[in-house]
This record gives structure tokens, C-alpha cells and sequence, in this order.
């Protein structure tokens, strides 16, 4: 079975953030600040597979919805990691552009979703 975009881009994405806390974490001591970036990078992709099993068009719209929140979470830890100075260049520019792109993506999710229930 072919999974859809979002289901895809946010497994890459997943990947890349575990790759990115493993670097981190070698390098570095700020462990806690480091599993809230894993666990919301992470957490939007498993949101994405609940939303594809969801038992209703409302069910899935709150699962989607989570997965929008948690991507937004995992950007202001991005931002975070970056001001800091923990995460650089070219590794910071691919994960704050990979992460805003899921945003706009279950942006629209939602937003389609939603006018659709309304129907």
C-alpha cells in the first residue's frame, strides 16, 4: 500500500530528527531540551498514522489537528535549539524548512477538513 504525502514527508521527518537529537545528544549535555524536540518531531508522524485509521471525519480532524500543533511545537524547539546555538547550519536550515512545510501542509489538511464536516 502507497502512503500519501503527508504520511511520507512527516516519516522523513521523523528520521531526521532522530538523526539530528542523536547528534545533539553526542555532543552536548542539555539531554531535556533535546527529548522535547524528539518527541514533538516525532509525535507529528504517529498523529498522521492515528488520523489514517480514524473512525470518523471528526476523528480525523482532531488527530490531524494534534499533528499540526505538535509540528509547531517541534518548530519553536527548532528555533529554540537555533538561537542557542545548539543546532547550525546546513542541519538548522533543513529541519526549520522541513517542519514548516509539514505546517502548511496540515494547515490546509485542516482547514479542508473542517469545511467539509461543515458541509
Amino acid at each position: 500500500m502507497r502512503k500519501n504525502v503527508i504520511q511520507e514527508k512527516s516519516y522523513e521527518f521523523a528520521v531526521e530528527v532522530i538523526k539530528a537529537y542523536q547528534m545533539l545528544k553526542k555532543t552536548h549535555c542539555e539531554y531535556d531540551l533535546f527529548r522535547q524536540f524528539l518527541r514533538s518531531g516525532t509525535s507529528i508522524g504517529a498523529n498522521i498514522q492515528e488520523a489514517v485509521a480514524a473512525q470518523s471525519r471528526k476523528d480525523f480532524l482532531s488527530k490531524v489537528y494534534i499533528s499540526f500543533k505538535e509540528a509547531r511545537e517541534t518548530l519553536y524547539w527548532i528555533n529554540l535549539l537555533i538561537d542557542t546555538l545548539y543546532l547550525t547550519s546546513p542541519l538548522s536550515d533543513t529541519l526549520k524548512s522541513k517542519c514548516e512545510e509539514l505546517i502548511r501542509i496540515l494547515s490546509s489538511i485542516t482547514k479542508t477538513t473542517s469545511e467539509s464536516i461543515k458541509r
